[in-house]
Parts: structure tokens; C-alpha cells; sequence
């Protein structure tokens, strides 16, 4: 899934700072633009892992549409971060399922061709929790 951050620019004294809109209380800096966007995975990664230990939901991921044209982030830099949420989902379960071969050769296809997918099963899951998250 695509996190949006907003990033501020840091300067001689000051860090570049981050925030995830989606990610109530994640927060992160670096010292540089590359630093900063890597120090918000790892916050990501690490808000994530507490709330899978707690058994929390996922945040879902808006668009950086929909911060950007919040006041509080104006002037930031935005950047997506690519977080594969399936693995604070739980323990991964086999299934067998049925589907027809024209929407399983669409699938299989969109895979090959985006590779954030990383397989079937993973297009099945985000897809999912996608649909999900949206009828909360």
C-alpha cells in the first residue's frame, strides 16, 4: 500500500521532518530528503508492528491529493512510501479457491506487469483489504 508523507525541509540547524497523515502519532526525521524518506519506512514499519501485536486495524492510505489540500501541510513535499501491509495482517493461511480463467489470466497479468504486487496472492490480499478498509 502507498503512504503518503509530507515532508518539511530541514536547513543548516534543523532535520527534514516527516509525518504520515494516515498514521495518527507517526512521526520521523533524517538529515537529508533521501534520509528523511527512509527513516519514515522504518517509522512506518515499527507503528505498524505495535498495532499487529495489539491486534489493531491497518490505517488504510488516502491520496496525497486529499493532505495536500489540508492547510497543515502547506509548503511539504510529498512522497509515497510502498509498505507491503499483509505482513501484519496475521499468520498466512492456504486456501483453495475457484475463479473463472478470463479474470485469473487479468490477474496473473496485472501481476507480471506490477511488480509492487509480488505475486497472486498478494494482488488477492491488497485487493481485499482495499475493499474493505473502504466500507468501514
Amino acid at each position: 500500500m502507498l503512504y503518503p508523507i509530507a515532508i518539511s525541509m530541514g536547513d543548516e540547524k534543523h532535520a527534514w521532518g516527516v509525518e504520515v497523515p494516515d498514521i495518527p502519532g507517526c512521526f520521523s526525521a533524517g538529515d537529508d530528503l533521501d534520509d528523511a524518506m527512509a527513516m519514515a519506512r522504518e517509522a512506518i514499519e515499527g507503528h505498524f508492528e505495535i498495532l499487529a501485536e495489539d491486534g489493531s486495524p491497518i490505517p488504510s492510505a488516502n491520496t496525497v491529493t486529499l493532505h495536500a489540500a489540508n492547510a497543515k501541510y502547506a509548503g511539504c513535499t510529498w512522497a509515497l512510501v510502498d509498505i507491503d501491509v499483509t505482513k501484519y495482517l496475521g499468520k498466512a493461511q492456504k486456501l483453495n479457491i475457484t475463479l473463472p480463467g478470463y479474470l485469473l489470466n487479468r490477474i496473473d497479468d496485472y501481476v507480471l506487469h506490477h511488480p509492487e504486487e509480488k505475486s497472486r496472492s498478494g494482488f488477492l490480499a491488497s485487493a481485499a483489504l482495499k475493499v474493505l478498509q473502504q466500507g468501514r
